[in-house]
């Protein structure tokens, strides 16, 4: 079997995370290569390509006139996603930007080395139905520990059972990116505050007084980015402006018609000169919105991002925090194998936050007098 592209080899993980999580219960089609290749911003042909690699291997079944479905007597019999590693690591994944999953697993697999850790991957799709399905489906398998990027984790979350569950178990649990603040468990964020402060910083510095923001309410990294912008506008003696934030929920990040949204938000507020993205799937929204405006960037427009998880950043010229996925692995990773040596399920001292990586390009430009 031929190595995989990047892309079709996130769409290989995630097509065995949906057939291990599929493979005990009543649904055996999978989804079509149109609903893949929507969900996961690929090809069709990528999508192929990935399913071709899963027939090899016996895990699916072509059916002409119906569709595809899971060879449920190898899947059961096979261990999806792992190796012969002695020890076996789960991470839970959002699995909606697949750029950020990509590198992240990288780093988690330049740790956690193939020969020592069986390493299994589950995606909830920031939903959580999908993350109860996953928890439950490994509680009661023999995990020695699990890196977990929580769901919605703005909002109170229905599965804390399920992670008290796996504390009773003395299972070691990390968190990365997005964490629940009811459970006491160990996270490696970055400093979102502090990013806020150095990115409204380059824009107050450059003129700017009207500041519009996009951010997603249900997750927990995007409020902590938001309430950044704020201090930092107040830090900076500019005056916080309620209409010139537009909220949306994690899904609509992900859905191009949210880009109509957008177009309104920004058409109801003429004096705005600079948007704050609060991710790189917000950007790239943005961006199409300004480009079907015939707005330029940054003549009509200045433009920051957090997290910009494109490889492209100094080619598109933004001026962002680069996406860390790859030393956020690393982290995770380094700091759950110790939990799992010193037999440590939970507590702080694994905690970590990262300062970020900011990269200052030609997305900021001074205001001009008709911006003012």
């Amino acid at each position: 079997m031929g190595t995989l592209d990047k892309k079709s080899e996130q769409a290989y993980l995630w097509l065995r995370a949906y057939i291990d999580e599929n493979k005990f219960a009543n649904n055996s089609k999978l989804p079509s290569e149109n609903v893949i290749s929507h969900r996961l911003s690929v090809s069709r042909e990528t999508v192929r390509t990935a399913l071709s690699r899963l027939a090899e291997e016996g895990l699916i079944r072509k059916v002409k006139g119906s569709g595809t479905y899971i060879n449920k007597d190898v899947a059961l019999t096979k261990e999806l996603g792992g190796n012969s590693g002695t020890i076996k690591v789960g991470l839970v994944l959002q699995g909606q930007d697949t750029d950020a999953n990509s590198t992240l697993i990288e780093g988690i697999r330049s740790v956690l080395l193939a020969d020592k850790v069986d390493l299994r991957i589950f995606l909830t799709d920031n939903k959580f139905a999908n993350e109860r399905r996953c928890l439950q489906t490994v509680v009661h398998q023999d995990f020695q520990g699990f890196i977990v990027d929580g769901v919605k984790a703005s909002l109170m979350n229905p599965n804390l059972d399920c992670y008290k569950q796996i504390y009773q178990k003395k299972i070691p649990v990390i968190f990365y990116n997005n964490y629940y603040k009811e459970l006491n468990y160990p996270r490696v964020t970055v400093n979102d505050k502090q990013c806020a402060d150095r990115l409204l910083g380059l824009l107050i510095k450059a003129g700017h007084r009207h500041i519009a923001g996009v951010f997603i309410y249900d997750n927990y990294q995007s409020i902590e980015k938001f309430q950044g912008m704020a201090a930092a506008l107040k830090r900076h003696g500019v005056e916080f402006q309620d209409d010139y934030i537009k909220w949306c929920v994690s899904n609509e990040a992900h859905d191009d018609r949210f880009a109509r949204s957008i177009d309104k938000f920004l058409k109801g507020i003429p004096r705005c000169s600079a948007i704050v993205c609060c991710n790189y799937m917000i950007y790239r929204l943005v961006r199409h919105v300004l480009n079907k405006q015939g707005k330029k960037v940054p003549e009509d427009y200045s433009l920051v991002c957090f997290d910009y998880s494109g490889g492209n950043w100094e080619e598109e010229g933004v001026t962002c925090s680069v996406h860390q996925g790859y030393q956020i692995g690393q982290q995770v990773a380094e700091r759950l194998l110790k939990m799992i040596e010193r037999r440590d399920c939970k507590g702080q001292d694994y905690s970590c936050i990262m300062p970020p990586k900011i990269y200052i390009g030609s997305s900021v430009g001074q205001v001009n007098k008709k911006q003012q």
